[in-house]
């Protein structure tokens, strides 16, 4: 009878855990059902929130809105612009469906531009669109120029002489002046007496088209100068949050400028200054050194690293007190979204191809590999 019972009581048991199984795999297949419901209707939702905001915005309309693009301006930019102006229903989705499509070269000028246009057909306007005037002449200034050079780029394209141009720029009321005209993008920041040129690395560097024969200097600086304000005011804000200044920005991003190749990870390179900045580690890249000798060498020496000299990041750590030739759209982008990595050191071989290391044994690896070729 005992025995009998035994077997029963387990066989109960057994029946009773049969039923938890199955009511445990009730509660996991709804469990799962109700999960994959929900990323249905978000991906629906996700997906006709996107279609929605790539739609005109008035259809069938006949009306045109006059839409000026500065002369530099970067996809952020123009991407804020034709929100503004009631042209696309939301700037960040005009802005990456313009990335994935590579949309780019877009084209500085006036235009008509009309609520009924799909992006495709705001994108090809921008490519391709009619230009209300048409320059004179064109000048282009190159990514990584200094003032110096600048300058004479502008004497070889213009009857003001590089020193003209020099004395402008360096000029106090000058200075002065463009702080009052530009106060959010020039700051008290430029008048640091250890920096060199007030102006350095805030001249834009595109092409630039110019509508008479004899452009006055003050006419060439600010149509630059424009070039730098609507390339840095898509990032106000988020430097406003960082507690940084444009100055910053441009001093940071000439760097970036400065190392790059044309097969340069400029967001890699950032990481590797932003993280040397958070160990209190000296900078030390060598464009700092040839700034601060004046001149261009086509290698740093180790006396070369000795010179005092405030920009000199050997022997200062820290940013530099400014900028030391003007970055472009793309450096400037590297320095607000860097990459997330833990590099310390980085060196370009041959090729210009960068090598980037997380310790110093790791960066001699790379030197003797890349280098000296041991």
């Amino acid at each position: 009878m005992a025995k009998g019972s035994k077997k029963e009581i387990m066989f109960e048991r057994m029946q009773e855990q049969k039923k938890e199984v199955r009511v445990v795999r009730k509660i996991v297949f709804w469990i799962a059902l109700a999960l994959l419901v929900i990323v249905a209707i978000t991906g629906f939702f996700g997906y006709r929130y996107i279609t929605g905001a790539l739609q005109p915005m008035e259809e069938g309309t006949e009306k045109t809105v006059k839409v000026d693009i500065p002369i530099g301006s970067g996809l952020d930019t123009i991407s804020q612009i034709l929100a503004e102006k009631k042209l696309v229903k939301n700037a960040k989705i005009f802005k990456y469906y313009a990335k994935v499509n590579n949309e780019a070269d877009f084209q500085a000028g006036t235009y008509e531009l009309s609520p009924a246009m799909t992006p495709n057909e705001l994108l090809k306007s921008l490519k391709t669109g009619k230009v209300y005037r048409t320059p004179v002449f064109t000048m282009t200034i190159p990514e990584g120029l200094t003032v110096d050079q600048i300058a004479e780029r502008v004497a070889s394209k213009t009857a003001i002489t590089k020193e003209e141009f020099m004395a402008y720029i360096d000029a106090d009321t000058t200075i002065e002046n463009l702080q009052a005209a530009y106060p959010e993008i020039i700051t008290d920041e430029v008048k640091n007496k250890e920096i060199r040129h007030p102006l350095e690395g805030y001249l834009f560097p595109a092409t630039y088209p110019f509508y008479e024969e004899k452009p006055t200097v003050q006419t060439i600086v600010e149509t630059m100068l424009e070039g730098t304000q609507a390339n840095v005011t898509p990032y106000l804000d988020t430097l406003a949050e960082k507690k940084k200044s444009v100055h910053w920005l441009l001093t940071f991003a000439s760097l970036l400028e400065r190392e790059a190749t044309a097969q340069a990870d400029r967001q890699t390179i950032a990481s590797v200054f932003y993280n040397r900045l958070a160990e209190d580690m000296p900078l030390q890249t060598d464009p700092t050194v040839l700034y601060s000798l004046g001149e261009h060498k086509d290698k740093v020496t180790h006396k070369d690293l000795e010179v005092k000299n405030a920009y000199n990041t050997y022997q200062n750590k820290g940013l530099p007190p400014g900028p030391i030739a003007a970055p472009g759209a793309e450096s400037i982008e590297a320095v607000i979204d860097p990459s997330n990595t833990g590099y310390f050191y980085f060196l370009a071989d041959k090729t210009g191809k960068n090598h980037f290391a997380k310790t110093y044994d790791e960066h001699l690896k790379l030197k003797a590999q890349y280098i000296d070729g041991k």
